[in-house]
């Protein structure tokens, strides 16, 4: 334990480490957080460029939580109705500060994918602007076509038709309706994105674990102390874990902290179907969220791991942190050129994947049984990384006896 403390508070010590922590937080908590929600993100809108926004984001968070409260908490047809009737009064007054206040992202993208026979293509404005809102009716029954028919297009026919199609059974209708921007930026935008920053600043981090070694040319100095390669191999491997598990935890704080600061609890048990209608997980937003936070804090887990396999490989830091960021980025670069099954693959490596496929259907075929690809994205990246473990114990000290 002694030997490990004093490798962690090492780690600690290196500029490169200190800089790099600081600007992930800086970067996820400040920008990504507080700057997005009062600011860049949810301040009231006075033209297209994000950053002419109010810096009003609190105020406006409110009052757009306020507006989606008087349709009844349940999205019902009657709702439906209502919300698009608002809206198209909203329209023709040009009242921008009420605009603001709905989901205008949402609500006409509900419109144009259940009731596209209502389109009048010559028309060049939003299908919500001119729909007649008494025909917006049966909202859940051309949701379940919709998914019908995607899976159709998908050709995800037989047996994972049949799974998929049990796990939407179980969501709950009608959904409960709540303001939903707040939480589709949340799970569809900063927790997929989070894992990406996140990887550059653990490799600026933990790259040097080992190929340090080689750097500042202590190696062999290792062999001459009472605990020998093992242990102080074992020790900075826990560090460099430690290090990863106490980066994640500032920015869990710091984001959380800031998301119940500014958007509240409010709309957590709306299911994720609110954010994409043919999504068949019977979750909600907190749920969702969770499963995200567990996906990030497992790929880190592996992904660390991972680095320091690679840094035991390495004699040059530097090199031992270009290996560490194409692991990642390589993969991202290339998936779109690969078969879908290749795809699919590459998304079980450390951080590769997204906590945005509880919004999709993909699947993985296990002996002959299909089984919803998130469950496997939260569990393989952690063992994948951890299995680098003891290669990288035994790659080190090849290295060290030589």
């Amino acid at each position: 334990m002694e030997l490990f403390w004093l490798e962690h508070k090492r780690l600690w010590k290196r500029k490169s480490t200190q800089i790099s922590v600081l600007l992930c937080l800086i970067y996820v908590v400040v920008f990504g957080s507080i700057l997005s929600y009062q600011w860049f993100t949810f301040g009231s809108s006075t033209g297209y460029n994000s950053f002419r926004n109010r810096f009003d984001g609190y105020a406006s968070i409110r009052a757009c939580q306020q507006y989606a409260g008087q349709f009844g908490g349940v999205l019902t047809d009657e709702a439906l109705q209502e919300m698009v009737r608002d809206y198209q009064s909203i329209t023709d007054r040009d009242d921008m500060d009420e605009m603001n206040k709905t989901d205008r992202y949402k609500v006409p993208s509900w419109v144009s994918q259940l009731y596209p026979e209502l389109n009048h293509p010559q028309d060049y404005r939003l299908e919500i602007s001119y729909v007649e809102p008494e025909k917006l009716t049966g909202f859940y029954e051309r949701r379940q076509k919709i998914l019908e028919d995607f899976l159709a297009i998908s050709d995800q026919t037989g047996e994972e038709r049949e799974y998929l199609l049990k796990m939407n059974e179980k969501v709950e209708q009608p959904f409960r309706y709540q303001w939903t921007e707040g939480w589709n930026v949340i799970l569809g935008s900063n927790l997929p994105e989070l894992g990406m920053v996140m990887t550059l600043f653990l490799t600026i981090s933990l790259a040097p674990v080992f190929a340090g070694e080689w750097h500042d040319r202590t190696g062999p100095l290792l062999l001459t102390t009472k605990n020998g390669w093992k242990e102080a191999a074992r020790a900075k491997i826990c560090s460099g874990l430690a290090l990863a598990v106490e980066i994640f935890g500032l920015i869990l704080v710091g984001g959380v902290g800031s998301q119940l600061f500014f958007l509240g609890t409010e709309g957590w048990d709306m299911p994720i179907q609110m954010i994409k209608l043919i999504a068949v997980a019977p979750m909600n937003m907190l749920q969702a969220e969770i499963f995200g936070y567990v996906f990030v804090f497992l790929g880190v887990i592996g992904y660390a791991g991972l680095v320091m396999l690679l840094s035991s490989c390495a004699k040059s830091t530097f090199a031992a942190l270009l290996l560490g960021l194409s692991a990642v980025y390589l993969p991202l670069a290339v998936s779109e050129y690969l078969p879908f099954w290749a795809q699919k693959a590459l998304d079980l490596l450390p951080l590769v994947g997204s906590p945005a496929d509880i919004f999709r259907t993909n699947t993985f075929c296990i002996f002959g049984k299909y089984v919803w690809s998130p469950y496997l994205l939260i569990i393989v990246p952690v063992l994948l990384g951890l299995g680098c473990v003891p290669f990288a114990v035994r790659r080190w000290a090849r290295r060290m006896r030589r």
